[in-house]
């Protein structure tokens, strides 16, 4: 049982052991179930003392009469001793008046007075109208309470939601900041990767042009070096059938180039031009930057004379391998 719900209901007007009654009948459930039930039982009132009984015998009389002027004494006595008793205590700054210490202190509590004396004032009980005043102000301040704590609430639960709603995008603008970084990434990585391709076939282009470059002029310093063919007067005297003359022409005819036409493992056909002189090397390079038919391993080949070439024919030239001046290469995939 609260203290304060006590001082509350006494303040009203309502005697402490009302008040408590109340708020034990209504289970203490606060100031406003216990004024609702003294007000709805305020004709109940608690039973008076009753009287100590006297015998009364035939002498009553004469014994009453005795005791007449000893009443009469008594009774101004006791006015006048009741007259100077304090019957209340009184709120020097404020005025009102209080049946008990609890009430005192509830009220220094609420109101912050610190000035009271006692006062031989008796506080008046309220009235049935004072005190539906007083139920009226107490209800219309727990509704406004209760609306404090009703905005309170309303506010706070938007500010959680703001809250809320304000984690949520920053977690969100977090993760599309991490994927944009991630996806950037990922950009610049396959752009160092193609320009690492790029300038990897550009550097396998230059040296086939260089290798192509040396061999010709290895090629030029060649036929510099041989001897100027036999004009035909020359050679007449000695001929002694056309078919002779017919072989000796077919040997001295040298060819510079070589068509190949390269069939590749999906069926398709590509056709390159190379110097008779180049290695074969040079072909599976031209083939490795051109071929359409996937990635892998391969050998080469050709069908008419059937001939596989093994690793030691790549350093041979075109014509050693007898590829000039034109010639069918067949690509085919190594088993592994």
């Amino acid at each position: 049982m609260s203290s304060a719900d006590i001082a509350m209901l006494v303040d009203m007007g309502f005697s402490q052991s009302s008040a408590e009654k109340a708020l034990q009948v209504t289970g203490n459930k606060g100031v406003e179930p216990a004024m609702e039930w003294l007000l709805a039982h305020n004709d109940e009132s608690e039973p008076p003392e009753s009287p100590a009984e006297s015998p009364v015998g035939e002498s009553a009389p004469d014994s009453v009469a005795a005791a007449e002027p000893n009443q009469d004494m008594a009774s101004a006595s006791g006015e006048n001793k009741d007259s100077d008793t304090a019957k209340s205590m009184k709120c020097d700054v404020c005025g009102k008046l209080f049946n008990s210490t609890l009430e005192v202190e509830f009220h220094a509590t609420k109101s912050g007075h610190d000035q009271f004396s006692e006062s031989t004032e008796m506080k008046k009980p309220l009235t049935d109208e004072e005190k539906r005043e007083k139920l009226k102000q107490l209800e219309e301040k727990l509704k406004e309470k209760r609306k404090e704590r009703e905005e309170k609430e309303k506010h706070e639960s938007f500010e959680k939601e703001k809250h809320r709603i304000r984690s949520g995008k920053e977690m969100s603008e977090a993760r599309k900041k991490l994927e944009e970084i991630e996806m950037q990434r990922i950009l610049e990585q396959r752009r160092r990767e193609k320009e690492d391709d790029k300038r990897a076939r550009q550097r396998v282009r230059e040296q086939i042009e260089a290798d192509k470059a040396a061999r010709k002029a290895k090629a030029a310093g060649a036929s510099n070096q041989q001897t100027p063919p036999t004009t035909p007067n020359a050679i007449s005297p000695t001929v002694s059938s056309p078919i002779e003359i017919t072989s000796s022409t077919a040997v001295k005819k040298d060819y510079n180039q070589t068509k190949l036409q390269i069939r590749l493992t999906n069926g398709q056909t590509i056709t390159q031009t190379f110097g008779s002189k180049e290695q074969l090397s040079a072909v599976r390079l031209y083939i490795d930057m051109n071929r359409t038919d996937g990635e892998g391993s391969f050998s080469l080949m050709t069908n008419f004379p059937r001939k596989v070439f093994t690793d030691d024919d790549f350093d041979a030239p075109l014509d050693v391998l007898g590829l000039v001046p034109s010639a069918v290469i067949i690509i085919q995939k190594k088993v592994q």
